[in-house]
């Protein structure tokens, strides 16, 4: 009976090791969805309607995780990247357009980080001209000088500040059956603001540049074939930590905001208002979420970014590359993170204006990319047997077609308004 119970802890062992070694990519890209920007999301979501857009979580996160699915199984499989995969299948031309559209958006993502870092410290009392370049360097000096492996395990870690939202929502206390049956309510309101609320919500938690940046991760990582099935896993507990995250910053929002009948306009404003209404400790909390937040994808962005360009143009790219060996991936990720953060300084300038627009090419360009990985997906060439199945093919399509509507509506909605 001691042989069978030790055989068995130590198959469990190391399967745990197993998923240990390829963990990250899944969970980091996942994680890093929750910027400053999904958060000002949610904050807003739950500040101005309360539980009622609770239910739009569930079904994003399933089509969150059958995207980043798609793109782990093409990494694995393949050994290339997204950006890589589609010059390959689809020429230079697409390739080009492409790779412009994702570097505004990205860059407008990028500025919108560090605002992000600037409101969270300037709640702390330290000032956007201190804070904003000091975190620049830090983010600079932390990506590009320590080794890839070292990054990411910096990178999981950040994960764990996420648990100061899932804080800030305990010390709300609010009613669990009421918001277990909000999450399984569907409901459509009139309010032309409410309509645009849900299409702000599925946009905010898919976007182009998370598809890019797990295939290269995992391509960076090494997963093979055989541990495909723990990278899976991977995808699927970042998909639900992400979604988790969101409804707690909803719920925290709507049991205090909602209920007092403050509006905000950002993450920022929603951790200033948070301190008189839950108290000196919640709002700090929120705070202190949204700048680990805003530092997590202040380094990831532009990380991204540049696997996805030099990729694509078949420059040299990756951490492991000396600046000698890739010095194309290493000015754009300093151009990103250095230009971002200043435009942030600047006196006067419209960031919600540069955020926003951001945003538009974002949902413009995330269509596109759906139906170039759901074409690499369904052809033999590219996975040969692991190719997409009738079920999930049928299934993608639809919520590709669907997402597409969204995306226009967004817009439409936008300017509406």
């Amino acid at each position: 009976m001691g042989a069978r119970l030790r055989r068995f802890l130590h198959g469990r062992m190391t399967r745990f090791a197993a998923f240990l070694a390829v963990v990250g990519p899944g969970i980091i890209t996942a994680n890093v969805d929750n910027d400053a920007g999904g958060i000002t999301t949610y904050s807003q979501a739950g500040a101005h309607f309360g539980l009622s857009t609770l239910w739009v979580l569930p079904p994003v996160m399933v089509v969150l995780i059958m995207v980043q699915e798609m793109v782990n199984r093409m990494g694995v499989v393949t050994g290339q990247g997204l950006s890589d995969l589609i010059r390959e299948r689809f020429g230079v031309r697409t390739t080009f357009f492409v790779m412009v559209a994702l570097l505004l958006t990205n860059l407008g993502n990028v500025i919108a980080e560090f605002a992000g870092i600037a409101a969270a410290l300037e709640i702390f009392g330290v000032s956007r001209y201190v804070a904003v370049p000091a975190c620049a360097l830090g983010v600079w000096l932390l990506v590009l000088r320590w080794p890839y492996r070292t990054v990411e395990k910096v990178f999981l870690v950040a994960c764990l500040f996420y648990v100061a939202y899932l804080i800030s929502g305990a010390m709300v206390a609010p009613p669990a059956a009421t918001v277990a049956r909000e999450l399984i309510r569907p409901r459509l309101l009139g309010d032309p603001e409410y309509l645009l609320m849900i299409v702000g919500l599925t946009g905010t938690t898919i976007a182009p540049w998370m598809q890019f940046y797990q295939q290269a991760a995992v391509v960076e990582k090494g997963v093979s074939l055989r541990d495909y099935h723990l990278s899976a896993w991977d995808t699927i507990l970042g998909g639900l930590v992400v979604t988790v995250v969101a409804a707690f910053i909803i719920i925290t929002c709507s049991e205090t905001l909602f209920r007092a009948g403050v509006r905000i306009e950002t993450a920022g404003d929603a951790a200033r208002a948070l301190i008189p209404l839950a108290g000196r400790h919640a709002g700090y909390l929120f705070a202190f979420g949204l700048l680990s937040a805003s530092l997590f994808a202040a380094s990831i962005l532009p990380l991204s970014t540049s696997y996805t360009i030099c990729e694509a143009f078949g420059w040299e790219s990756g951490l492991d590359h000396t600046y000698r060996q890739a010095p194309q991936f290493y000015v754009l990720y300093s151009l990103l993170v250095f230009g971002g953060a200043l435009t942030v300084l600047f006196p006067g300038l419209p960031l919600i204006d540069v955020m926003y627009y951001s945003q538009v090419v974002n949902g413009l360009l995330l269509p596109v990319i759906l139906v170039l990985i759901l074409r690499l997906a369904a052809d033999p060439r590219v996975l040969g047997e692991r190719i997409n199945g009738p079920v999930y093919n049928v299934v993608c399509w639809t919520f590709a077609v669907a997402i597409a509507v969204i995306s226009v509506v967004s817009v439409v909605l936008a300017i509406a308004v």
